[in-house]
Order: structure tokens, then sequence, then C-alpha cells
């Protein structure tokens, strides 16, 4: 065997891991992603249980080309739970796709070792026969138009989950690792997630219209937020808890608390590191696990 690939074995699995200390950020290497990603799942797989997950990979490090990956590649091995999706309109020109579920550590090694950094999800999940459910979740994407920047995001944040809180949602909050925030909303399966959350962002940006903008035109998002309502439409996904984001160095998806989106003063207040995730995980448990129960009915 190359002395470039180990040979692994993950709960039962065997797994070849490759090109270890090969830099996929200017100062992490493939083999700490793989590291950080092994040590997060004990919460981070909940969070993609039953979701077909789309990759976004970069083989040769973030300064490279990177490519979306929805279908299961020719080489998945045939442990890796696949599920068929319908997905009409697709680019690919095909009606379905066959898409890796990631329910278990050894296919969160596999990914990482594709380079696969950023995983992303839908708000819905697939049953243990592929019975594809209505969403269980809601999500706002708070995304700063300079020169707003996550400070802003936090008081938008604090204004939504107040407006939640009047329809009786709760809500949990994380970074999208990059400059914005995502407000996340567990609901009892509905189709009208999408309907419900444009509607919310709409009410929003008519009671403050200075801070807040729904609509998706680049040219009304300067010194403001754009409250994405858009990522629960079926179609689309999300980022998930815990991912890694590629940047020049290695963002996280992070959950925060809301003691920590009100006392946000400056961006480098929630922007962690993989170490300081894997802390923080030690210190509060997963802060999203409300997610995982189900929530009440939309009003």
């Amino acid at each position: 065997m190359s002395p470039k690939k180990v040979s692994v074995e993950v709960e039962g699995r065997d797994l070849n891991l490759s090109n270890l200390d090969k830099n996929l950020y200017p100062e992490f290497t493939k083999g700490e992603v793989i590291d950080y990603y092994a040590k997060a799942a004990p919460v981070m797989l909940a969070h993609l249980k039953g979701r077909p997950a789309t990759r976004k990979r970069y083989p040769d490090g973030v300064d490279a080309q990177s490519f979306f990956e929805k279908n299961a590649p020719s080489h998945t091995p045939d442990w890796v739970r696949t599920v068929t999706v319908p997905t009409p309109g697709s680019s690919t020109g095909r009606e379905s796709l066959d898409f890796v579920v990631v329910d278990d550590l050894p296919t969160l090694v596999w990914l990482a070792n594709l380079a696969a950094l950023e995983l992303h999800v839908p708000q819905w999940t697939v049953g243990p026969r592929g019975a594809i459910h209505s969403p269980d979740l809601m999500v706002f994407d708070l995304d700063p138009g300079a020169p707003a920047t996550i400070v802003e995001a936090c008081e938008v944040a604090r204004l939504l989950r107040d407006l939640l809180a009047d329809d009786g949602l709760d809500s949990y909050p994380k970074t999208s690792g990059k400059k914005g925030l995502h407000l996340y909303v567990p609901v009892k399966e509905s189709d009208r997630t999408s309907e419900y959350a444009k509607r919310a962002a709409q009410r929003l940006e008519s009671d403050h219209g200075g801070l807040v903008v729904s609509k998706m035109d680049k040219r009304l998002r300067k010194g403001k937020i754009l409250v994405d309502w858009s990522q629960n439409n079926p179609a689309k996904t999300t980022v998930a808890p815990y991912s890694l984001r590629a940047s020049e160095s290695p963002g996280v998806s992070t959950p925060v608390t809301w003691d920590e989106v009100e006392n946000c003063r400056k961006p480098a207040d929630l922007a962690f590191t993989p170490d300081e995730v894997l802390a923080r995980i030690d210190e509060h448990g997963d802060l999203l696990e409300p997610l995982l129960r189900e929530g009440p009915p939309l009003p």
C-alpha cells in the first residue's frame, strides 16, 4: 500500500484514507479535517441522520476548484446508505438522483476523505424505506449586505426570535460559518414552512425596513440583513450544524446561545475554529438538541 494511504477500521467498516498530510486549507490538512469530523460526530450525526446530503468537495483544497455533488459517486461503498430522490427540473437533466444519507460515523469519515468539506442538508427527512417526509424544520438565513456584518444579523435574529415567539415558535441560532447567522425552528411536519417563512420575513421587513430586506435583489441589500426564507423550498439545502466551511481558514457552522447573540459586538465574537467548536461541544453538549424533538404546529 502506498505510504500516502492508511487503512483504518471505523465501527466495523474498512476505509482507506489517503493524502492525510495534504493541505485542504492553507494551514489545515486533510487528516485534521477527518479528525475534526470524527470528533464532532457524536453531536453532528443527529442533524445529518435521515437527510439526503449535498456535498461541496474541494479535492485540491479551498484555493482550487470545488464542486457540489448530489449523486452518490460510482465508487460509493455498498454499506453507505443512499436514497433516490426526485429532482424534477434538475440542472443535470435527470428526474431523480441517488443521494448519500450520512447516518453513521463510517459514512462521515468516508466523505471527509473525499474532501467533502461542506455538508448541506434539506429541512426534511427520508424514512427507512425512502419515503419523503414533510419538513420538520424551518430555517431563516440572515445574510448581511456590506457594510453590515453578523453584528447586525444578531440584531435581526433577536427581532425575528420575538416575532416567532409571538406565534408560539421557539428558535435556535447557529453561525453560517462565514458572515451570517441561521435561525432554526422545529415544527410539526408541515408543507407550509416556505409559505410561513416568507410571510414572517415580509412582516419583519414591514416593521424594520431600515435594517431588514426580504427580497433577493442584491441591489436592495446594502447595509441591510437579508432574511432569506427561500431555503425552506424542498429543493434547497442549508449547511449542516457543525459543518466546516471553505474559506482561508476553516470556519465552522457553529450553534450559539442567545446570550452570545445578544452580546455580539464584533464579527470575531461569533467566529470559531474547529478546535474551539470541539471545546464548546465538551462544555455545552449540543446546543441544537431541541431541533431533534418534534416542534409545535405552524399557526
